[in-house]
């Protein structure tokens, strides 16, 4: 894979010229089918040199990003259903959480190959995000309930049951707050650690003083928030993506190019641009997020609907119904 230097950011129309000429380089696992390792979440390590992969078929899996060769993997076991997601502690190099609907959560030190922790018994989890500090993650259910966990303790810190369908969780950079997207079209903020809401209306009824979110027509299942905290990007079935910006949270823009629901967001490591994969048609759609500009799209044989930047430079991991994929490219232009 070609690499572009650490914190060099490339022009919109340099990147529109190349990223959709580059070649990926294919990660492919030749000891599952193509229809039951489907990948349903990627996530790279703090400081991009490995990629997780989490399926369908219960594999999870640990890629050099500079050796595609399976055999240079790490394989973990002991999830006994699909694996939902997965994510690298923001301050540590090689510890590494995952979430399976087998209701168990896992820490590993993908190093040694070694269990750090588990807590079972959550019900169907599928959603995870970890605090900056790296101290506890949250964690959500099918029942809707969100859980605090720490690396630690075998049992969680606490548990939060909430009164609408909450699809995806990510926290602001201070710890202080959670941004979680909802069924009924809405992104929520919430004080952490006690989940209450950090906004309220003082002139309204008590069940509606809560302010929210509202930018989707249905479900919004996904949410970002950019590097240097200057929007928050959400994503919906209703295929668009909306930027907010974080100090009066108005919804400055809206990107209409999805060909699907917004199955994933992710902003680059400058926070210049945002790329969206959804589960239908055949491309990445990368956007500038100054002005919601459909940049360009980056053609794929499939429907992509996993997609996310690495952390410090222009690659795409992307995933495929072949399995795991990554594009990017040098600052000299080859």
């Amino acid at each position: 894979m070609a690499r572009i230097a650490p914190r060099t950011s490339v022009a919109p129309e340099r990147l529109k010229t190349l990223l959709p000429t580059l070649k990926p380089t294919i990660y492919h696992d030749p000891g599952t089918s193509k229809t039951s390792n489907s990948i349903r979440t990627i996530a790279w390590n703090p400081l991009g040199t490995y990629i997780a992969t989490g399926c369908v078929d219960k594999t999870l899996r640990v890629w050099n990003a500079d050796k595609p060769n399976v055999r240079q993997t790490t394989e973990l076991k002991g999830h006994t259903a699909s694996i939902e997601k997965v994510a690298f502690n923001p301050t540590k190099e090689l510890e590494l959480c995952s979430v399976s609907s087998d209701g168990v959560v896992r820490f590993w030190d993908v190093k040694n190959k070694q269990v750090l922790n588990e807590v079972k018994g959550l019900g169907e989890t599928f959603t995870l995000a970890w605090a900056p500090r790296g101290d506890c993650v949250v964690v959500g259910n099918k029942e809707d309930k969100l859980f605090v966990i720490s690396p630690t303790q075998s049992t969680p810190l606490s548990w939060h049951q909430q009164s609408v369908p909450t699809n995806n969780i990510t926290f602001c950079w201070s710890g202080q707050r959670i941004y979680t997207t909802t069924g009924d079209g809405k992104t929520r903020i919430l004080t952490f650690p006690e989940f209450e809401p950090f906004y309220r209306f003082d002139y309204k009824e008590e069940s509606e003083a809560e302010f929210k979110l509202t930018g989707h027509t249905s479900s919004c299942i996904n949410v970002e928030l950019h590097p240097h905290n200057r929007y928050l990007a959400t994503g919906g079935t209703d295929s668009l993506i909306s930027l907010w910006e974080t100090t009066e949270w108005n919804c400055l823009r809206t990107a209409t190019k999805m060909a699907g629901p917004v199955r994933s967001l992710s902003f680059s490591w400058d926070g210049l641009y945002i790329v969206g994969g959804t589960d239908e048609g055949t491309g990445l759609e990368v956007f500038i997020s100054e002005t919601g500009e459909h940049l360009c799209t980056y053609k794929t044989t499939t429907p992509s609907p996993i997609v996310t930047w690495a952390p410090n430079r222009y690659a795409l991991a992307y995933a495929d119904s072949t399995g795991l994929r990554v594009i990017g490219f040098s600052t000299g232009g080859k």
